[in-house]
């Protein structure tokens, strides 16, 4: 069969839904300043999807920062890979500043968050070695781990019992090839909010002689005593050997960066081929990052605005009898019962009659019968935004109880 035949009749289970979803329940326009309330289709509606969690990316000093970088720079410089002629000493500042706050020996700054982790697995593990990995991490750890050509294995969902049966197949494997074990879990994963074991999966390394590699794209600005992220925050900063970072959430930007012991770093340096044959991460990048963690630091009353927030909505919706499940972090899911043209609905009549805009999760994503609304909270959110949305939710809830909204055509 034709492969553009094949693709054009089967679009996969979300584009399947295209016809209707797309511009509204997928590839919806918010626009406007970024911040709570932003315009979507001419409205005005209260926001909870974008990870702007410390409210950075509207604020007066970022925006400046990031336009002196582009007026002394352009978004053209340097040119080229680092390795080659795109290296800058404001690079290698901040690779310096970040590995200092995050409390490790050295760090290397990646042009993108999803595709530095699929690098840094495929560059650090060979045929010889092992991965076990925690069987909800993100997609970038999946498809990292499908470069693998080794063998891997999966644990159950923060289940230690499960990780130590693995980690005794991984050590049977090795022993025979010669090679490593590398264990893959998150910080805070972004779905359901809650954390990884680290100090578990920590403890566990005098016993299987592992690597830990943790990918805290939400804990980085957001958890720990001086918001270094999840391991910091759990007290075993030590423990993980590599830690990736994201500039996509706390920082409100593009880029990422990972971090560990120096020679492990160097390694990456020169071998993780989506930084080798890339362009280097432009200037105003780089400027605006360090205007960025120089607030982080600063400033850890954005972080305490955020919690609040977080403790009044997660508060409140288990209060009225919501289902949020283990959230242990700002990623506040609501778990509700119903099919995806109640989950369409429902979206519809939360934006139009509501003015709340969060983001909805439907199959493949959960499982079959689930829809999830997700809300992100951010220190520039207020009391009255949790108050209008949980109100909100008693009302979708109670006409989704009812059976109203599988009446209604899956239409927007």
């Amino acid at each position: 069969m034709d492969i553009f035949d094949r693709v054009s009749a089967n679009r996969g289970p979300l584009g399947s839904h295209s016809h209707y979803a797309h511009g509204y329940f997928t590839f919806p326009k918010l626009e406007g300043e970024i911040k709570p309330r932003m315009q979507f289709r001419g409205k005005e509606v209260l926001t909870w999807s974008l990870n702007n969690y410390l409210g950075l990316a509207n604020h007066p000093e970022v925006r400046q920062a990031d336009i002196d970088g582009a007026t002394d720079y352009g978004m053209a410089y340097p040119m080229g890979a680092r390795i080659m002629s795109g290296n800058s000493t404001l690079h290698e500042q901040l690779e310096n500043e970040l590995a200092d706050f995050v409390k490790k020996p050295a760090a290397l700054l990646l042009n993108f968050g999803y595709q530095g982790v699929v690098s840094i697995i495929d560059a650090l593990v060979s045929r010889h070695d092992a991965i076990v990995y925690d069987a909800e991490s993100h997609a970038c750890i999946i498809d990292g781990v499908r470069l693998h050509q080794g063998k891997r294995f999966v644990f159950s969902h923060n289940d230690m019992e499960s990780l130590e049966k693995q980690l005794e197949r991984a050590k049977r494997l090795t022993d025979e090839t010669g090679g490593g074990i590398l264990v893959i879990t998150e910080g805070m994963f972004g779905m359901s909010g809650n954390l990884g074991k680290l100090p578990e999966i920590v403890k566990l390394k005098e016993k299987y002689n592992f690597r830990i590699f943790v990918d805290d794209a939400h804990g980085f600005g957001t958890l720990g005593e001086t918001g270094a992220g999840t391991a910091e925050h759990l007290g075993c900063q030590e423990g993980v050997d590599l830690i990736f970072y994201t500039f996509a959430k706390s920082m409100a930007s593009i880029g990422a960066f990972v971090a560990g012991q120096e020679s492990v770093i160097e390694y990456l340096r020169y071998n993780m081929r989506s930084q080798i044959f890339a362009k280097s991460l432009p200037m105003p990048l780089v400027v605006g990052a360090l205007k960025r963690l120089e607030l982080i630091r600063t400033h850890p009353e954005y972080r305490e605005n955020l919690w609040t927030i977080v403790r009044a909505l997660q508060s409140g919706l288990r209060e009225k009898g919501f289902n949020i499940g283990t959230t242990e972090s700002p990623v506040t899911p609501v778990f509700l019962n119903g099919q995806i043209p109640d989950a369409t609905a429902l979206t519809f009549d939360l934006r139009e009659n509501h003015g709340v805009f969060c983001s909805i999760v439907v199959y493949p994503v959960v499982p079959k019968g689930v829809i999830m609304l997700r809300l992100i909270p951010t220190a520039v959110h207020t009391l009255e935004d949790v108050r209008q949305t949980i109100t909100a939710f008693e009302v979708i809830a109670s006409k989704l109880d009812k059976g109203l909204y599988s009446k209604q055509p899956a239409t927007a």
